[in-house]
């Protein structure tokens, strides 16, 4: 996943293929659609697959050691869709594929909390209430200086949250470090988590804030719900947070911005080279009057771009923060046999404006950054702005 500073991650969210759906760069989607929404691409002859026999053949006679043929055959078929070159369009095993469609389900196992480095040590930034981890005691500020024994400052932050999250029922062992006080072993077990896509609050001045972590199946339906609920108290003001929400599905960003932009506004359009093919358009909603701040930083990818562009180009919202990843295409996800299935690039999305932000991303309308320092000092001064600016 791309980082712009120390980034929070879910320890239960993230899989080790990053996400793979509107994110990634193993991953990195943009609306994964559903497999009846379009058709794939022009056919053109079939290699001749004989060769591919005779090669195996070969490999097995003459190497000097054993040969998979299940992993030879999973391997070739890796090898075959990666020859599109295009880095989202890939052929995902079993497991990767759970694993995907569990984290955009919003339901994976671990053991629930946020982790972070801070001041270069891995570091718990908040257990999430009713988790394994909160049940644990671990707290806001506790030091995780070993996994299962194993040095934390050993590992990146994507390989300790890897460490860390694990099947319901089996158990990790923590370090934790505490302050001034000697170190704890704590052992968890592992459980099924079940973290929002969306979280609301409100602010001073009576600032709504929404912010978006990820486009999971039921994004949309929580942002009605969190608008209705905004209209309802007389909030006017809202700060929307996409910051490294790496994306997700296509249909549920559409959902979500509805609810800012009134009723026909174009939110995006797909095209296949240079044929539209879908257009998506505003059914309109309760916020769409309101006075927005979108705040964006490189983690915003892919259906998040999707949606700070339609803000930005329908005049609804100030971009504020800093330029975002830049993930311009549609993946589609077909389920193939055995649990596996083709995440493949079915077309490219454009803006309102018609503009396709691909590996370019979107430029804030004001640049403001979050450095390191900030977040050691548990400073905030994109929101600090974004809250400056509708005050």
């Amino acid at each position: 996943m791309p980082k712009v500073f120390t980034r929070k991650i879910q320890v239960n969210i993230w899989a080790a293929i990053a996400i793979v759906l509107v994110v990634g760069v193993v991953g990195l989607g943009v609306g994964v659609k559903n497999p009846q929404w379009s058709t794939l691409g022009q056919k053109t002859q079939a290699p001749n697959f004989s060769t591919l026999d005779t090669l195996y053949s070969q490999l097995q006679a003459k190497y000097d050691g054993t040969i998979n043929p299940a992993q030879a055959l999973s391997g070739a078929k890796a090898g075959m869709v990666a020859a599109a070159g295009d880095p989202y369009t890939v052929y995902l095993p079993s497991a990767s594929a759970k694993a995907l469609n569990d984290s955009l389900s919003g339901t994976l196992s671990g053991i629930g909390v946020e982790v972070g480095i801070k001041n270069n040590l891995l570091t718990v930034i908040a257990p999430v209430a009713g988790t394994p981890a909160a049940k644990a005691g671990l707290l806001s500020g506790d030091v995780i200086a070993a996994i299962d024994g194993q040095d934390s400052s050993s590992l990146t932050l994507d390989q300790a949250v890897a460490k860390i999250r694990g099947n319901k029922g089996t158990q990790v062992k923590l370090t934790i470090v505490r302050g001034t006080t000697a170190p704890m072993t704590v052992t968890i077990t592992r459980d099924v988590i079940n973290v929002p896509s969306v979280n609301t609050k409100t602010l001073a001045d009576n600032i709504g804030y929404i912010q978006i972590t990820q486009f999971n199946t039921d994004t949309g339906g929580l942002v009605q719900k969190a608008a209705a609920q905004f209209k309802a108290a007389g909030v006017s003001k809202i700060i929307l947070d996409l910051r490294d929400d790496p994306g997700g599905y296509l249909d549920q960003a559409v959902t979500a911005g509805s609810e800012f932009l009134p009723k026909g506004d174009l939110i995006v359009q797909e095209r296949r080279g240079s044929t539209v093919i879908d257009s998506y358009n505003s059914s309109g909603g309760d916020l769409n009057s309101a006075q927005m701040v979108v705040l964006i930083n490189s983690g915003s990818a892919s259906a998040s771009e999707i949606l700070a562009g339609a803000l930005h180009d329908n005049k609804r919202a100030t971009l504020l923060g800093q330029t975002s990843f830049g993930k311009g295409s549609v993946q589609e996800v077909l389920n193939l046999a055995g649990g596996n299935e083709l995440k493949v690039t079915v077309a490219h999305w454009y803006t309102p404006n018609g503009v396709n932000i691909n590996k370019s991303g979107i430029n804030p309308d004001v640049k403001v950054s979050l450095t390191q320092a900030n977040i050691d000092a548990g400073q905030d001064p994109q929101l600090d702005a974004a809250v400056a600016r509708l005050q």
